[in-house]
């Protein structure tokens, strides 16, 4: 989609034109001369672009969002509708490559089987390690009891037995103390261990939910009514059955809003310095050549870029259409005319007429013929419109004389 500068001029002037190339040509074998005339008239300096048409709105529609948490860069795309299906919400639209996620989740599961045994093991031995703190103690707490009654008893008995007595008890309560502040953190041992392992169980168990939820969104729907239109990449490919979806953009495809309507177009680095937003252009369509519509530009890329089969740097241009009717479709090709300039009652002649030499132009006049020196202006390709140099009607070569090299420049002379 290179741009080309052309012009539009009066239909008589061209005709004009036309004619006088036809009634000064004389050739032979030899040599051939083409002369042509100094026309004067309007000139519309238009760049012409084919672009292609695309909703200024689309809705993406997204393949599995999670793909960099399940650590999966990429995935195919096993099935898709036809470009072009009208689907309602809830539609299917493609289905994704779930080989991968399926062998993550067959492992995760695996996994999740796994911790969920050692959660159930570790339950086990606290509640037996527990179980028997718990006996322990219930078991020096009569022991303590029981030295108590011995205390009790050994009221008349001699002192050295009251105190034997009393050494006893203080022992059993001091033993009784430990044993109980020894279950306490035993009991948070456990419920530490218990709680690490329930932590891992729970890792395990969201991860084996989330890609259980993740495979589903293998099988894509369509988020509302509309036309599926297939993604394309940077590269101007088309998303479609066997290409692949990205985890960075996993775009499947798009539901575009048809109701506003744009050509995305490339314009050449030489044209580009001439486009302005706001600028109205006459589209076209190759589908429907008699239908004309009316746009304007809508955006112009800052920065050029290198596009494939093309020598020179283009700038991504959008049109907005500003007349659009059922007929129009996404993908269809455009043929722009950008309207650069409009120019009135100006001397122009074909821009093959005009030659250089150094910082001078000039062009050859006359049957002899003569070199003038010429100052020209806007130029479109094609026509190039002369400002001073020379008069309407004045006979001009297209062709170069045999004998260019030797013929002196007349200058313009200095007001």
């Amino acid at each position: 989609m290179i741009g080309k500068t052309y012009s539009s001029i009066k239909l008589s002037s061209f005709f004009a034109l036309a004619i006088s190339v036809l009634l000064c040509s004389c050739g032979g074998e030899e040599s051939e001369e083409i002369m042509t005339k100094v026309v004067r008239g309007d000139l519309e300096v238009v760049v012409a672009v084919t672009g292609e048409i695309e909703a200024k709105e689309s809705t993406k529609i997204m393949g599995p969002e999670g793909m960099r948490t399940a650590r999966i860069w990429q995935v195919k795309i096993t099935d898709m509708v036809p470009e072009g299906t009208y689907v309602h919400e809830g539609d299917y639209v493609a289905t994704l490559d779930r080989n991968e996620v399926a062998t993550k989740m067959k492992e995760s599961q695996t996994e999740l089987e796994k911790v969920e045994a050692q959660l159930t093991q570790a339950k086990l031995d606290t509640s037996l390690v527990l179980r028997e703190a718990r006996d322990n103690l219930i078991n020096l707490e009569f022991g303590l009891e029981q030295r108590q009654l011995t205390l009790d008893q050994s009221t008349y008995e001699p002192p050295a037995v009251i105190r034997e007595a009393e050494i006893e008890l203080e022992k059993a309560q001091r033993t009784y103390k430990q044993t109980g502040e020894n279950y306490e953190i035993k009991v948070k041992q456990a419920r530490a261990q218990v709680s690490e392992v329930y932590a891992t169980y729970m890792q395990t168990k969201n991860n084996y939910d989330f890609l259980e939820q993740f495979i589903s969104e293998f099988v894509v729907n369509a988020p509302h009514d509309g036309m599926v239109i297939y993604h394309r990449l940077w590269n101007g490919a088309k998303q479609k059955v066997g290409a692949t979806v990205h985890a960075w953009e996993p775009v499947v495809a798009t539901l575009p809003d048809l109701s506003a309507l744009v050509s995305r177009t490339y314009v050449n680095e030489i044209d580009i310095g001439k486009i302005r937003v706001g600028q109205l252009v006459d589209v076209s369509m190759d589908a429907f050549p008699d239908q004309a519509y009316k746009g304007a530009i809508l955006e112009v890329a800052n920065v050029g870029e290198q596009r494939e089969n093309s020598d020179a740097k283009e700038f991504e241009v959008l049109i907005e259409l500003l007349s659009i009717d059922t007929l129009l479709r996404p993908a269809m090709t455009s043929s722009n005319l950008i309207k650069i300039e409009s120019l009135k009652d100006v001397l122009y002649v074909p821009i093959e007429a005009v030659h250089s030499n150094d910082s001078l132009s000039f062009v050859f006049k006359g049957g002899s013929p003569t070199k003038y020196q010429v100052r020209t202006g806007a130029d479109d390709g094609s026509f190039i419109v002369v400002k001073e140099g020379l008069q309407e009607g004045d006979d001009i070569w297209l062709s170069t004389p045999e004998n260019a090299d030797e013929l002196p420049i007349e200058l313009i002379e200095a007001e």
